[in-house]
């Protein structure tokens, strides 16, 4: 717009605010002062003060592990803000408005509070904020916020319609894994999620072509493998002794040990252990894994103990319950959400893989899969660390044959897994045979268990595993 143009007019209307702020009144001279500019007050942008919202599972304050912005800098709606490190996971904060960055409110490692503002972001006047965002208490998460804070390895992308079906029944968008394009929660993710939960039967959604199993001449052979006994490598990391003593805080994981080790200590355990012969199983195994392997999977030992643990807990619900705090009710939960304890860098951590109870062999490998890849990246979210009901800990990975493992309240059991070694046995025929065996050492709360019931069910769990056919009648 030229000057010289503005002085010929008698009435001019601009249509963007932002031109307003080019003129100065000062430095025009017009001849028609009677209406010569038709505008509202202008506001070069509006400050949002950006609050960290209520994560759950009674979580007040969390740790800023890494921010992702910085002043300055222009963000949008699902963009990363921040990942913070509560005393359960790791969770990534993203931006609900298109802006730019004023104020980071918090330094690495400093700790953030639910409920306090996390950075500032100067908006577009003209778009307006809710004026819920003006309250310094945040109220837990709507089904509607919830898309916008993102928990680790969890996209919640999803159209209106898909976000209305998971509200109508009660499901929050960040327990749901998306199977559309970046990773986007699609009408059929929600049907499934609701089929396990509930156990329906729904029809078949298109899916990848399944590889038929290879004829024995097209069989994949098999890569020899080094006998000899495994010699624990030390870790070279550079020692340094400065000779004075360091004191460090309790956060994080360790945090959590703290807490839930100390509800532990009023817990009465019970040990049981028992020894399994896992010959059969390991046959099994060989002839399963290249199958496994042509569907992207990793088939371990582990998702045969899991499945054979939840059939068990059919017939010994008493296992799958929990214990309220005055000790007078018990809850038999309806979903086996068996935990997987593993040792990360962060520390022990405790994901479970939900509803068990119908998943098939594959369906509980493929999950595993997903947890130890985002465990190993320090990126499990919340809704994979919570619910557990039961627990295995596989601590033969790592070495030994027994241990005594602590229950995690409120759950009621846990095993743990021995490494598994080819020990002699004798056969029914007196012969002697080389046996593929591996301890189990159990660990029940004797409030509401008793010995005869966890020998019970671990007699049964081992009969699945020693004879794994038997499991094909009771598997669904």
């Amino acid at each position: 717009v030229c000057i010289h143009r503005v002085r010929s007019c008698s009435s001019i209307r601009f249509i963007k605010s932002k031109y307003v702020c080019v003129f100065d009144k000062s430095a025009l001279k017009f001849s028609h002062q009677q209406r010569l500019f038709r505008t509202s007050a202008v506001s070069c942008g509006q400050i949002v003060q950006f609050k960290l919202s209520d994560i759950g599972e009674g979580i007040t304050e969390v740790t800023v592990k890494e921010w992702y912005v910085k002043e300055g800098d222009s963000v949008s709606q699902f963009d990363s803000i921040c990942e913070v490190q509560s005393d359960k996971a790791s969770v990534t904060i993203t931006s609900r408005y298109d802006g730019v960055i004023r104020k980071l409110h918090y330094s690495i490692d400093d700790i953030a509070f639910v409920g306090k503002p996390l950075v500032d972001i100067e908006i577009d006047a003209s778009k307006g904020v809710a004026p819920e965002e003006d309250v310094v208490e945040t109220p837990p998460m709507s089904h509607e916020e919830h898309t916008h804070q993102e928990i680790k390895g969890h996209k919640t992308l999803a159209t209106p319609a898909v976000r209305r079906l998971a509200m109508e029944n009660n499901i929050k968008l960040s327990e749901i894994v998306g199977t559309g394009k970046d990773n986007r929660i699609l009408k059929e993710d929600i049907l499934n999620y609701l089929a396990k939960q509930t156990g329906a039967i729904l029809p078949p959604s298109p899916k990848a072509e399944i590889v038929a199993p290879l004829r024995k001449t097209e069989a994949v052979p098999a890569a020899p493998k080094d006998k000899a006994r495994k010699i624990p490598v030390p870790v070279s990391r550079p020692i340094a002794f400065s000779g004075k003593d360091k004191t460090e805080p309790v956060t994080g994981f360790q945090k959590a040990m703290v807490k839930t080790m100390s509800a532990a200590l009023k817990i009465p355990h019970f040990g049981y252990c028992d020894e399994i012969d896992l010959t059969q199983l390991v046959q099994l195994r060989e002839e399963l894994k290249p199958l496994a392997e042509l569907r992207g999977v990793k088939l371990s030992f582990m998702p045969f103990f899991i499945k054979a643990a939840s059939l068990g807990l059919l017939q010994y619900p008493i296992l799958n319950s929990s214990l309220d705090e005055n000790c007078q009710n018990v809850t038999y939960k309806a979903s086996h959400n068996i935990g997987v304890a593993m040792d990360t860098e962060q520390g022990l951590i405790v994901p479970n893989v939900k509803n068990v109870q119908v998943c098939s062999v594959f369906d509980i490998a493929v999950e595993l899969n997903r947890l130890q890849s985002l465990g190993s990246a320090g990126q499990l979210g919340t809704s994979d660390l919570t619910g557990g009901t039961f627990t295995l800990s596989n601590i033969g990975t790592i070495g030994g044959t027994y241990a005594k493992p602590v229950i995690l309240p409120p759950e009621v059991a846990i095993g743990a897994l021995g490494k598994i070694q080819v020990l002699p046995r004798f056969n029914g025929k007196g012969e002697v045979y080389k046996a593929q065996i591996m301890n189990v050492s159990w660990s029940a709360d004797h409030r509401i268990i008793d010995g005869a019931t966890m020998a019970r069910f671990s007699n049964l769990w081992k009969s699945y595993l020693e004879n794994p056919a038997s499991m094909l009648l009771d598997l669904k």
